[in-house]
């Protein structure tokens, strides 16, 4: 297995177009990172370059100790899985998981236990012999898998595989890759839009936008502690709610006020929030850490807001009702014993201890 590497990378396509800024990254021996974001930030360009099939414009790559920006993307013992399978038609599931080792040479008899134990790994033992025509697509992406397996490289890269799959194949086969990063105990760089997998799978995430590196932590650490309002609102679903207002200073606290409504502060955020009094800034809450004041007991009057519901969606052990302050739209989390109708005024408490304030102009973390 490797460590991966990447020293200040720019990629700059022709006419100046930048799609990769000054990216630097470290990845551990052995670990399964996912880089997410959304559509033309970067990530699918950055896997490239790891692979070899996007030329590096600035910048180094190096895997397991050695630079790799000249290496052509054969001699740098790393496995890609695409998104669309890319498996031969014509062949079947043992000859396309067999085709990169004949092309090297390597023996019948070592070909043949490298693609009967990556089929016992992936469960496909039984399609061998078919064709692609004949699977089904979590199927396919088992042999596009498997053809990475035999090859027993230093790195797995995987370009958004489960793109393609319905969602319930999807979950299926996250847990399949999980489990087999856990098996192999190897390298994985794995690139998705879906905050889901992403949060689900990586041992670190690393959120991109723009070209730029955002944020790089564990799931629960960029969860709980975004660096910015973009990263704040893009992991989490439902995402992040965000009020904008102001900060004021009454009753010996710090409050915020949105048009509509205002709350306290907790003393431990406001003392790093003085020199903000009077100015704009964006107050985020999620949608869990809001409840109806009918189902807390002795709620905080100061973290206390009035809004009126407008929609209410039943997700079967959970409800999201999507309530307006007036000036603002957001989304509660909430059990399904918490009861509303639609068009109902609400007193929501706000977890003010889950509370997160960002710069109103760079969106920067402040609290």
């Amino acid at each position: 297995m490797a460590k991966v590497v990447l020293d200040h990378v720019y990629k700059i396509y022709p006419g100046g177009i930048v799609a990769v800024h000054d990216a630097s990254l470290e990845i551990e021996d052995r670990e399964f990172v996912v880089l997410v974001g959304p559509s033309g930030c970067g990530k699918s360009t950055t896997l490239r370059m790891i692979a070899g099939l996007e030329e590096i414009t600035q910048g180094s790559i190096t895997i397991d100790g050695r630079k790799v920006n000249d290496v052509p993307p054969k001699d740098r013992d790393i496995a890609m899985v695409f998104q669309n399978y890319a498996l031969y038609p014509h062949m079947s599931v043992y000859k396309n998981m067999a085709f990169g080792l004949k092309l090297r040479r390597f023996p019948k008899d070592e070909i043949d236990a490298r693609v009967r134990e990556a089929a016992e790994i992936l469960g496909i033992q039984e399609l061998l012999n078919r064709k692609p025509k004949e699977l089904s697509g979590g199927q396919r992406q088992r042999v596009a898998v498997g053809r990475a397996i035999v090859r027993k490289p230093k790195a797995f890269l995987f370009d958004e595989p489960l793109s393609n799959l319905d969602a319930k194949m999807r979950v299926q086969m996250r847990m399949e890759i999980s489990k087999l990063h856990t098996r192999l105990s190897s390298t994985m760089i794995y690139v998705t839009h879906d905050q889901v997998e992403a949060m689900t799978m990586g041992d670190r995430i690393v959120v991109m936008k723009d070209g730029f590196i955002q944020q790089v932590a564990e799931p629960l650490e960029l969860y709980d502690r975004p660096a910015n309002q973009f990263v704040a609102g893009f992991i989490g679903s439902p995402p992040m709610n965000f009020f904008h207002g102001k900060l004021e200073t009454a009753q010996g606290g710090l409050w915020f006020r949105e048009p509509q409504f205002t709350v306290r502060l907790e003393d431990s955020m406001a003392a790093k929030l003085s020199s903000w009094v009077g100015k704009d800034i964006v107050f985020g809450i999620r949608p869990e850490d809001i409840a109806d004041a009918l189902y807390v007991s002795n709620p905080d009057p100061a973290h206390t807001l009035k809004a009126k519901v407008e929609v209410i969606e039943p997700m079967g052990a959970e409800v999201f009702i999507y309530c307006t302050t007036g000036a603002h739209t957001f989304v509660a989390r909430m059990s399904t014993t918490e009861q509303a109708e639609v068009n109902q005024e609400l007193s929501l408490v706000l977890t003010m201890k889950k509370a997160h304030l960002f710069h109103p102009e760079t969106g920067a973390t402040l609290a």
